[in-house]
């Protein structure tokens, strides 16, 4: 029997990058996958590859920030499976400048994909899981959860305040025996890192190879990527454990760049 058999998981941005690799490793333990993407193309073709005789794998067109997309694609899950185990907030955006000249649009967009999204689709989902007293939201912070780096003023702020969130969950969902972790990845290199590469190169006016080795690996202790997979484990490991033994808490997965 695998781990997470019969489980229903709702993964946000699911379509590329982290998200789908963590809906991909949760349905090769046996769990519904709901691929939950603003780009509904996308999200189709991530959960036609990830349907297999042992595990479902549906498409929900969402944008994360948009209060009645939410709440209209988790009942629509719930429609469907019949009820949510397990949340992974992980949609999110980067835009890169100094805060002297972000623009207040950029600022706001940032956060309303990283803490709104977060706040709504925990809020939609909760009502299930109170219900059948049993769930885990997952949320995927940062190392910026923890530390704070040049020209990422909205990102680090809206990750800060994702461990905010997971607390306050961890102690309201307590009596319904529902769970609330923050796993913060180190650099991973996605679509959205690989954007940033070259962005923070001509910023800073140093070479991409600089951004690489001297900017985003710098503290690590081997001068390695996080991947998707690390990443996927962890929150795995977060999603099954099955007491509140382990509620409100951080696991950063960074190559040691942060250590606590």
């Amino acid at each position: 029997m695998a781990r997470f058999d019969e489980k229903v998981a709702i993964v946000t941005g699911a379509a590329s990058g982290i998200g789908k690799e963590i809906a991909r490793s949760f349905a090769a333990e046996g769990a519904h996958v709901a691929i939950a993407d603003l780009n509904k193309a996308a999200a189709e073709k991530a959960a036609a590859e990830l349907e297999s005789a042992r595990s479902s794998a549906v498409p929900i067109e969402m944008d994360v920030a948009d209060e009645g997309q939410v709440q209209r694609g988790v009942d629509e899950v719930a429609k469907k499976f019949g009820r949510i185990d397990i949340l992974v907030s992980n949609a999110g955006i980067q835009i890169v400048k100094p805060v002297h000249e972000f623009p207040f649009a950029d600022w706001k967009r940032l956060l309303a994909i990283h803490l709104d999204g977060a706040f709504l689709t925990t809020r939609a989902c909760l009502k299930y899981m109170y219900t059948q007293r049993s769930g885990s939201t997952v949320y995927i912070g940062s190392v910026h959860s923890k530390e704070a780096s040049r020209l990422k003023a909205p990102y680090v702020a809206a990750k800060h305040g994702l461990l905010g969130l997971a607390r306050v969950v961890a102690k309201e969902g307590a009596e319904y025996n529902v769970r609330a972790n923050v796993v913060c990845p180190g650099y991973v290199r996605t679509p959205l890192v690989e954007k940033q590469i070259p962005e923070q190169a001509r910023t800073l006016g140093i070479t991409e190879e600089q951004v690489i080795k001297d900017g985003m690996l710098k503290n690590t202790v081997d001068g390695v990527f996080t991947t998707t997979g690390d990443v996927a484990q962890a929150v795995l490991y977060f999603a099954g454990f099955p007491t509140n033994a382990l509620t409100g808490q951080s696991l950063v997965v960074s190559h040691g760049w942060v250590m606590e």
